[in-house]
C-alpha cells in the first residue's frame, strides 16, 4: 500500500492526501476503512491504494490510518537520530 499524509479535509466529506510522489490525491469518505471521516485530522499518516477513474484522474481508495510503528522501529529511529546528532556535534 502507498503512504501519504492528509493534506486537506473538506466539510463535504472528502479530502486530499499528499503522497510520497508529491502529488495530491483526492479521497472520499466512502473510501475510508476502519476510521470515520470526522475523526481524521490534517497531518495524519494514511495508507491507501491509488486507482485511476474513468475520467483518467487518480484517486485514493481503501484509505486507512497508517499502522503505528513498532517499539523496535521507534527505538531504531531514535538511535539513528542520536547518532546523526553526535556526528554533527563532532564535526563542529
Amino acid at each position: 500500500m502507498a503512504k501519504g499524509t492528509i493534506k486537506k479535509l473538506m466539510d463535504r466529506g472528502f479530502g486530499f492526501i499528499k503522497t510520497e510522489e508529491e502529488k495530491d490525491l483526492f479521497f472520499h469518505s466512502n473510501d475510508l476503512e476502519g476510521v470515520e471521516f470526522n475523526s481524521l485530522s490534517e497531518g495524519q499518516e494514511v495508507e491507501f491504494e491509488k486507482v485511476q477513474g474513468s475520467d483518467g484522474r487518480f484517486s485514493a481508495v481503501k484509505v486507512r490510518l497508517a499502522e503505528a510503528k513498532t517499539k523496535e522501529e521507534l527505538l531504531s529511529t531514535e538511535e539513528t537520530t542520536e547518532a546523526a546528532e553526535e556526528d554533527s556535534t563532532d564535526a563542529s
